[in-house]
């Protein structure tokens, strides 16, 4: 059974091994098709009109399912490597070891953003960037230029909701878990995990967001928190439980996948577990 560990516990051989499975990855072209799912769907409008990667309520099982894709395709590679998470309530800092030139490395130089050190910086050469919004080929990071990362308060906020997701069903919607943690509009700019994504920026600010790595450690800490929810609060199912016009529910199939729904993905411990109680 993988075991996703909080990647400030990480050994050196770890992170090396992590690092050099996504660069292979990057190399072999496959991780660019990732990139390009998750572009695809970032607005979460398919030809069939449904919301479905964010602003609607299969933005949680639809990022658990793509996290096993990119885990599977990590573990082709090196099998003994699991996503580590990023807790962003303790590791607050662009000083914070998740930057160190031995992990993920730093912040973007001043005059254009570029990271410059670690294994995905323009002096290894081995990160082109495709697919972006702008023809720059190199990462970009501007690590603490957006708004403070959540705090623990924020996030014990969250889990304290007690229902999943309400209508609408999508960024306007308040009072739910989902929008809570996801945090579109209705917060006026201060959802939880936005936030994340506009403190990194570069290219995290964009839809293409999974040309830095940090995503998935982004997204394996949202989709922990997503299993402390579930543990907090058994008797709160997903929502729509039912069909509803526009939006995944509960027994619809999630695309670009035509197998998987979102009662397919309530359960993680089917696929991994986390080093600590979720």
């Amino acid at each position: 059974m993988t075991v996703r560990k909080n990647q400030a516990n990480l050994t050196q051989d770890e992170k090396n091994r992590f690092t050099s499975a996504v660069l292979a990855l990057k190399s072999s072209g496959r991780y660019d098709a990732f990139v390009s799912t998750h572009s695809d769907f970032i607005m979460s409008d398919t030809d069939q009109g449904e919301r479905v990667g964010h602003r609607s309520p299969s933005f949680l099982p639809w990022h658990r399912r793509f996290l096993i894709e990119f885990e599977t395709a990590l573990q082709s590679v090196d099998p003994s490597v699991a996503l580590p998470y990023w807790d962003w309530t303790v590791d607050r800092e662009p000083t914070s070891s998740l930057w160190a030139p031995d992990f993920l490395g730093g912040t973007g130089r001043e005059e254009d953003r570029q990271v410059m050190d670690g294994p995905f910086g323009a002096t290894k050469g081995a990160w082109p960037i495709t697919g972006g919004i702008d023809e720059r080929d190199f990462l970009r990071r501007s690590l603490g230029g957006g708004l403070p990362l959540p705090a623990r308060q924020e996030v014990d906020v969250a889990l304290a909701v007690d229902i999943y997701d309400v209508a609408p069903w999508n960024s306007a919607s308040r009072g739910g878990f989902r929008n809570t943690l996801e945090g579109w509009r209705a917060f006026r700019g201060t959802g939880i995990h936005n936030r994340v994504h506009t403190w990194i920026g570069g290219n995290m600010s964009t839809g293409a967001s999974p040309n830095d790595p940090a995503f998935w450690l982004h997204h394996a800490f949202i989709d922990k928190l997503w299993a402390q929810w579930q543990q907090l609060h058994p008797a709160s199912e997903y929502l729509p439980g039912s069909a509803t016009p526009n939006v995944v529910s509960l027994h619809d199939t999630m695309r670009p996948w035509n197998d998987v729904t979102p009662a397919d993905m309530l359960d993680h411990t089917r696929f991994y577990t986390y080093d600590s109680p979720a």
